[in-house]
């Protein structure tokens, strides 16, 4: 004859299964959000909960947003600039000139 186990079908450990013995689950709205490249991102919140206006697309990493025709624009971001670029904002090609032959005449006299 088989023996059969009372815990088959579950988890070790995973308390009582069922609505009942959990209690009601909290009201919950969903909402969909619409990126720029056309994804749709379906999420569900508590009720009582504030509902962003945007949220970052699930797939693309874009901003989306509650309007389907209107999604958000992504922000453009500055290129990136090394230490140069922003020394050539500052100075001029002749005021490089003065800094390096002080610089140079500064390393020739203490060597």
């Amino acid at each position: 004859m088989a023996r059969s186990s009372g815990v088959r079908g579950s988890r070790v450990g995973s308390g009582p299964m069922g609505e009942s013995e959990r209690g009601n689950a909290a009201a919950r709205v969903a909402v969909t959000y619409w990126c720029e490249v056309g994804h749709v991102t379906q999420l569900r919140f508590a009720d009582t909960a504030e509902v962003p206006e945007v949220w970052e697309c699930s797939i693309c990493g874009l901003p989306a947003g509650r309007d389907q025709d209107n999604p958000p624009v992504q922000a453009p971001v500055a290129p990136y600039k090394t230490h140069l670029q922003y020394v050539r904002e500052r100075r001029s090609e002749a005021e490089a000139e003065i800094l390096l032959a002080e610089a140079l005449a500064r390393l020739r006299s203490t060597a």
